[in-house]
């Protein structure tokens, strides 16, 4: 019961994660920083480069909120086990967002040019994804005593 209750949070904490800022970012310090969250960004990508807001719109959106829908359904029973293995995979996808913002940030500081501090959201956004990570994992095991206590039962 409880994985189901923290699973439907990643339900809302997701969303919040999405309009958090993730970021503070400025040209140079002397200029005021400018909160950079999932959705602003993605804004910036739609009016830039339409193929890599789509890209980044499926990984940081789509993918790991597919999955804990996914999730969700397996663990009410309204969805097969079976599909554990493509939830699993939707989850690796929603990985490669965290990697490209920490890349982001790792080469901005590097080039020196302007100013980044990260804000919370980047913390709730990662702790989503992971929490998503461990509860696929947790529900697995879940399935995997059930099927053992059946075979037992027998």
């Amino acid at each position: 019961m409880i994985l189901r209750i923290l699973t439907l949070s990643l339900l809302v904490l997701y969303p919040v994660a999405w309009f958090a800022p993730l970021m503070r970012a400025g040209l140079l310090p002397l200029f005021g920083l400018s909160e950079i969250s999932v959705i602003t960004g993605l804004q910036s990508l739609w009016e830039s480069d339409v193929f890599l807001a789509l890209v980044v719109t499926g990984f940081a959106l789509f993918a790991p909120y597919l999955k804990t829908i996914g999730l969700a359904l397996v663990q009410w029973d309204l969805l097969s086990p079976r599909l554990m293995p493509a939830l699993h995979v939707l989850g690796r996808l929603a990985m490669a967002d965290i990697f490209l913002i920490a890349l982001y940030i790792t080469l901005a500081k590097g080039i020196g040019v302007g100013r980044i501090e990260v804000a919370w959201g980047l913390y709730l956004f990662t702790a989503c994804i992971l929490s998503g990570l461990v509860l696929h994992h947790l529900t697995e095991r879940a399935g995997e005593i059930d099927a053992d206590l059946e075979t037992t039962t027998r």
